[in-house]
């Protein structure tokens, strides 16, 4: 049987209850072999986020270009992306490895409690725009 390989593209969480911490547990509990890219590291508890720094764009293209240049990725989750440029690099960089084309689905959600540190209205138009591209 083909072992999955799964991609998450996320902001980090110390606690382990969100973020690429979560996600990665959760691929392992279902026997898949998790990759993931860092967007954003935030400073969270189970009391709520303290403070987020994002990643620049052009480091997080940079680490999808590590993985699909060397893992063949089965799926996708996408979680937080802090800003409507992370949005975009990620979303040039799916289309540019074609990974919509294998069947990968992209859900993009955020973290209710940090979503008031950004500037939801454009990155809500963009991640729009991203689904009608791959949808």
């Amino acid at each position: 049987m083909k072992r999955i390989n799964a991609l998450t593209i996320a902001g980090t969480d110390p606690s382990g209850g969100a973020g690429i911490q979560a996600d990665l547990k959760t691929f392992s509990a279902l026997g898949a072999y998790g990759c993931s890219v860092i967007t954003a590291l935030v400073a969270q508890n189970t009391r709520g986020v303290q403070s987020v720094y994002r990643i620049e764009p052009d480091f997080v293209a940079a680490q999808l270009d590590s993985v699909f240049s060397d893992v063949r990725i089965d799926t996708t989750k996408i979680g937080m992306l802090a800003e409507t440029d992370i949005v975009e690099a990620v979303a040039e960089r799916l289309q540019r490895y074609q990974i919509q084309k294998r069947g990968t689905r992209h859900p993009l959600c955020w973290q209710k409690a940090a979503t008031r540190c950004f500037h939801l209205r454009r990155l809500l138009r963009c991640a729009v725009d991203y689904c009608h591209r791959f949808h």
